[in-house]
This record gives structure tokens, C-alpha cells and sequence, in this order.
């Protein structure tokens, strides 16, 4: 009875995530309704992402210098120009700003870039899964619920723009939130052999425009 009364009393946070615009280049929204007041608190989504989609760190920076976002990337050296099967996972804590229409609810949002895949066989698009951030709050002038939230291993600061340590809480009892897929066009195997035949006709062709060009005008 003890346990059913304490899990009755702990609301867990809803959670959901979207995609925006088309293509490679998307913008990825948060959006978190707390089951209780966090006056005074920082909240935080934590998210891995996996190799198919990253965030450019030069970008982050950018868009933090001008307050828009604000975020900490874990590793902050990623190779952006690496496919899919050369990227490892990439942890982003995602700062949550307060939504002015409701108490309990933050959002944030933040550019996310798909990465090349391999050519597939048979389909012509590859699915990158996203999994359901962890909802994180560090409240350093109130006292969380102990039956509703534990301490997390989390090494991060309260903000991007402190510092120092902070100490994060996560909620014990966490549904089990949708995942969200992103839908990145990759070739064909079966197009190999053309692929490659017309780069190296197209290849040709301009290398020897360029060498008449060079013979025609060209001073030796």
C-alpha cells in the first residue's frame, strides 16, 4: 500500500520531442510538463543521440553567444564532415526555458544535422531512432521529493553559463515515452555500377576540357 500511495503521488514529467522542417538540416523541440512546481529550478533534458544525427558545435556556440540557445555537448569535438558508420554517440543536456502559457511547462529547441549513411539495398532511406530525453532539475534554494526524484550522475553545471558544479536530480519512476525517427535518403546499392560509371565519365570529360583549355590559351 505504501508503495502504490508514494507512486500515486509521484506525477511523472511528460515528455515530447518533434522534428521541424525537411531534410538534413531540422530543428529538434522539447517540450516538458513537470508533475509539480519547480520554482527556482533548472531544468534540463538529457538526450543521447546516435551516430546518424549531430549537433555542429560551432553553431551551439553561435547561437549561445546571441542567447538562443542554450546547451552543453559532451563530446565538444565532434567531426562534422564524418558518415554515419565513422560518428560515435554524442550526449546533449539541453537547457529548458519557461513556456509563459502554463506553470509547470519548459521548452527549448536546437539545430540537429543528419549525417551521410551507407548506401542501403532495397530502400532508398535510413531511420535514425531518437530516444525520450531524461527530465533533469538542480534546485539549489527548494527541496525535491526523495520518493519522487534521486540524485543523477550528471557533470554539468545549473546553466550554460556557470561553471560550477550542480548537483542534477532525475525522477525515479519514468514512463515510457515514444521515440522519435528521423527519415535520412541514402543511394542505392544497386545504382553502384551506373554511379560510378558516370563519375568517371563526368571526371574525364572536364579533366580534358580543362587540359584543351590549358593547350588552347595556355603560355608554356
Amino acid at each position: 500500500c505504501v508503495t502504490l500511495d508514494v507512486q500515486a503521488a509521484c506525477r511523472d514529467p511528460t515528455v515530447t520531442q518533434e522534428l521541424l522542417k525537411e531534410g538534413f538540416h531540422r530543428d529538434l523541440l522539447v517540450k516538458v510538463e513537470l508533475g509539480e512546481e519547480a520554482g527556482g529550478c533548472a531544468v534540463a533534458a538529457q538526450m543521447r543521440l546516435p551516430p546518424g544525427i549531430y549537433v555542429d558545435p560551432y553553431e551551439l556556440a553561435t547561437l549561445q553567444q546571441h542567447n538562443l540557445t542554450k546547451a552543453v555537448l559532451f563530446p565538444d569535438v565532434i567531426d562534422v564532415e564524418a558518415p554515419e558508420y565513422l560518428a560515435r554517440d554524442l550526449l546533449l543536456l539541453l537547457f529548458l526555458e519557461p513556456d509563459a502559457r502554463c506553470s509547470r511547462c519548459f521548452r527549448a529547441a536546437v539545430p540537429v544535422h543528419a549525417r551521410y549513411h551507407r548506401p542501403a539495398e532495397g530502400t532508398e532511406e535510413a531511420l535514425v531512432v531518437l530516444e525520450s530525453p531524461e527530465v533533469l532539475l538542480c534546485c539549489c534554494h527548494s527541496q525535491l521529493s526523495a520518493e519522487c526524484w534521486e540524485p543523477a550522475e550528471v557533470d554539468a553545471p545549473c546553466s550554460s553559463d556557470n561553471t560550477g558544479p550542480c548537483q542534477w536530480h532525475s525522477t525515479k519512476h519514468r514512463p515510457a515515452y515514444e521515440e522519435s525517427m528521423l527519415r535520412v535518403p541514402v543511394g542505392l546499392r544497386e545504382h553502384n555500377s551506373l554511379v560510378c560509371a558516370l563519375t568517371l565519365l563526368t571526371t574525364g570529360l572536364c579533366s580534358g576540357l580543362i587540359l584543351a583549355a590549358a593547350c588552347k590559351y595556355g603560355h608554356f
